[in-house]
């Protein structure tokens, strides 16, 4: 989840930005106040590069055409531009064409849209084309006691918009007004532009992944800050799409074998307003305002459409590469935040439609702690939501989404509902239903901590596996009980309402929060650089610092820790579900404690791709390489069904089975003792999953062991029937090569001696191999 607090901040007394409030005159006035009264003669736009020349006013601001109530948004169809916006309680709607002017300044065209179809103003102007800036104003009362917020002095973002340019200004303008009465300064100068944006997706050529869930290893990561500081990718395509589909970025992606990237969010954002107070901005984008635009931010080829045809190529470049696109999409809140927050589209276009309000419509609800709620039992909100869905994945492209704060989208009238309406249209949608779908399952509302209760459909961001990892590998599990059933896919969470293992998308760390390396590095947060006094960010890292809090030159501290991460890493890719890796870990990357970096856009987020040539860190990737390598080879690795810890043949083993040190299978009393090893045996020769024409599936067997005591500790091996004897894999106590060859096998029933705080993984070799 983006960074979640609400910050309460008076109408009054805000900062005030340097340009000059214009004054608020109808159609065809600049928006600073200069340019002729009686409009402007030609709109001029650009698509891909070329310039589109059109008069459509004639010397006055001629109303447009009737056009159609759909599809909502901008459409072009080659000779000019439909126009359709739902604005449900609206006295009026005015559509607002911009050109640029003098010295810098846009000029502006007011054509009121005279026609209403069911709540949708709508209108066609003749002659306006890809690259055209528009956005919308919105008449009606002001009553905010009652939850009116309209101010036709507020330039409003279109909730369609393909493409959004310009940037959000902090300025008194930009705030829709107060108890006393609407705010009367005109904000168009402090506010991004909509964008007309030719629809020309072609995927007739496009090969997309489809990965099986089994067999999915996720890749969380920041678009511009995996690309930023890459010394192969040219200067000035670092930070962009067109650096991540750079192929000095795809090598690093494809050499560590992910099948899927999940981008931090992508649809068009705007920075919080005390981060522009600071004069700091918001690094992660959990604070969208344009769901069906890519953040302009991200494209080199700039504002006025190219973020659209940049980030198809991008997709493109991926798919190509046979890696899969999921986007982290932020439905649940939009940035124009709580009450006194700016009005930038939805509060101007209905207030009450778009949000949940309470208080008679006073205040908003707010599940997120972001100020604001989305509406989303309300149909016009839910149809805003399933478009922008299909829209990425029709014509954007893209394979799935996390959804950030899902329970928030879950709620009916206020409780999480497994009925509600957006899983209801989701689950039954021809087109959503056949992609990937991970929840983040929880939101900050009562009840809203739901992981383990979204519907079959669902994926889940499972928290309890990383609590449990990071506790284990700490010290401070008392039993083993809890790691086992994370080792194994979490069936308390999710057998029981006939889901599978991959329903659970495992994690040790994310982008909120410490990075691996700092897990190990300290045990409390360092965000003194927020500018919040270190108050932001959780308290609960469940980290050890290995005896040191910070980096240190103590080489064997610096030893203990290269393990731990050995030992997460290990952990995480050899559990059965989903693994989610975040970009860096594999490398050793450090935010110096800080675990809400939210804000730092800066070194101290974007990957050091200068760890590749340290002898330290290049080890972690190799070994992140190759265990990706290994879980992707072997069917064992990739379960699609739960164990049932009994054999699935009659010439099998049990499919999984527990072991303590001694070498015997667990008892419930071994369950319910403090412990610190346990050795996981899964059988190969005992997958229930068949090939597609119906072959029995026959793979090795392995053992792992889980060794969390800092000493060392004898582990006997299982004899017959398990084994007959063991292959060495992995062994994380060993610094430079931890899947060295072994050459000698290890005898079924001998004690091997694992080292304190490591990880064994041995493969399992038979008298007997293969079934007949």
């Amino acid at each position: 989840m983006g960074r979640k607090r609400e910050v309460a901040v008076g109408r009054f007394g805000r900062f005030r930005g340097n340009a000059p409030a214009p004054e608020a005159v109808p159609g065809g006035r600049s928006v600073d106040g200069s340019g002729p009264p009686g409009g402007v003669g030609a709109a001029v736009g650009v698509a891909n590069g070329a310039a589109v020349s059109a008069s459509y006013v004639n010397g006055r601001a001629d109303p447009p055409w009737p056009g159609r109530r759909v599809p909502l948004g901008a459409r072009w169809d080659g000779t000019g531009t439909n126009f359709a916006v739902w604005a449900g309680g609206a006295e009026a709607v005015e559509l607002c064409l911009f050109e640029d002017g003098p010295g810098g300044s846009l000029r502006e065209t007011r054509l009121p849209l005279r026609d209403r179809t069911f709540q949708v103003w709508h209108g066609y102007v003749p002659g306006i084309g890809p690259g055209s800036r528009y956005g919308f104003r919105v008449h009606g009362p002001w009553d905010p006691a009652r939850g009116a917020r309209w101010n036709p002095q507020k330039l409003l973002l279109d909730p369609y918009a393909r493409a959004i340019d310009g940037s959000f200004v902090l300025d008194d303008a930009v705030y829709g007004g107060g108890p006393d009465g609407p705010d009367p300064r005109d904000s168009a100068p402090f506010v991004p532009k909509s964008v007309v944006v030719q629809d020309d997706a072609d995927w007739s050529h496009d090969r997309r992944p489809k990965t099986p869930w089994a067999e999915t290893v996720i890749y969380e990561l920041h678009v511009k800050g995996f690309t930023a500081r890459h010394p192969g990718i040219p200067d000035h395509l670092r930070g962009t799409y067109a650096g991540l589909a750079h192929p000095a970025a795809l090598d690093h992606l494809v050499r560590l074998g992910v099948t899927a990237v999940e981008l931090l969010p992508v649809h068009h954002f705007v920075d919080e307003e005390h981060l522009l107070r600071k004069a700091g901005g918001n690094y992660w984008g959990y604070n969208s305002i344009g769901y069906f635009a890519p953040h302009a931010g991200y494209a080199a080829s700039g504002g006025r459409g190219g973020q659209v045809h940049e980030f198809r190529s991008m997709v493109h470049a991926l798919h190509d590469a046979g890696i899969e696109v999921i986007l982290d999409v932020v439905y649940n809140h939009t940035a124009e935040g709580g009450p006194d927050g700016p009005m930038l589209c939805f509060r101007g276009i209905d207030n009450g439609g778009y949000y949940r309000l309470r208080d008679g419509g006073r205040n908003y609800t707010d599940y997120t702690g972001c100020g604001n709620t989305l509406n989303v039992v309300q149909p016009h909100v839910l149809q805003l939501i399933t478009d922008s869905l299909r829209y990425w994945v029709t014509e954007m492209g893209v394979d799935g989404f996390r959804f950030d704060l899902a329970a928030a989208l879950a709620r009916s009238m206020h409780d999480v509902d497994r009925l509600s309406s957006f899983l209801t249209v989701i689950g039954q949608d021809p087109v959503l239903s056949r992609v990937k779908l991970i929840a983040e399952p929880w939101d900050v509302g009562e009840g809203g901590y739901q992981v383990g209760a979204f519907p079959p459909l669902w994926t889940e961001w499972n928290d309890r596996y990383r609590d449990t990892v990071r506790d284990f590998w700490r010290g401070a599990r008392p039993d083993v009980r809890e790691l086992a059933y994370r080792l194994s896919g979490s069936s308390d969470l999710y057998q029981q309402d006939g889901r599978h293992p991959y329903a659970s998308v495992n994690y040790v760390t994310a982008h909120d929060g410490f990075t691996l390396r700092d897990l190990v590095s300290y045990e409390n947060k360092h965000n003194e650089a927020n500018g919040e006094d270190n108050r932001d960010g959780t308290d609960d890292n469940r980290a050890w610092n290995c005896g040191y809090e910070g980096e240190t030159a103590d080489p064997a501290i610096g030893l203990l820790r290269r393990r731990q991460l050995r030992n997460m890493m290990t952990t995480l890719l050899l559990s059965t579900g989903v693994p989610m890796l975040v970009a860096g870990d594999e490398m050793g990357r450090t935010q110096r404690g800080n675990n809400n970096a939210y804000c730092q856009d800066n070194e101290l987020s974007w990957l050091d791709w200068s760890a590749l040539d340290d002898p330290h860190w290049r080890p972690l990737l190799d070994l992140t390489a190759r265990l990706v390598r290994l879980r992707r080879s072997h069917p064992v690795l990739c379960r699609r069904a739960f164990y049932s810890g009994r054999p699935s043949f009659p010439d099998g083993l049990r499919d999984l089975a527990w072991f303590t040190p001694a070498g015997r299978e667990m008892t419930d009393r071994d369950w319910f003792s403090p412990g610190a090893t346990l050795g996981m045996y899964v059988s190969g020769l005992d997958i229930e999953q068949r090939g597609p024409r119906g072959e029995r599936i026959v793979d090795d067997s392995f053992l792992l062991i889980l060794h969390a005591s800092s000493q060392p500790m004898p582990f006997v091996l299982p004899g017959e029937p398990w084994a007959h004897s063991y292959e060495m894999v992995l062994d994380t106590a060993l610094d430079t090569d931890p899947m060295a060859r072994f050459n000698e096998p290890v005898p079924g029933g001998s004690a091997l001696t694992v080292a304190g705080r490591s990880a064994v993984l041995l493969r399992v070799e038979h008298a007997v191999w293969a079934p007949t």
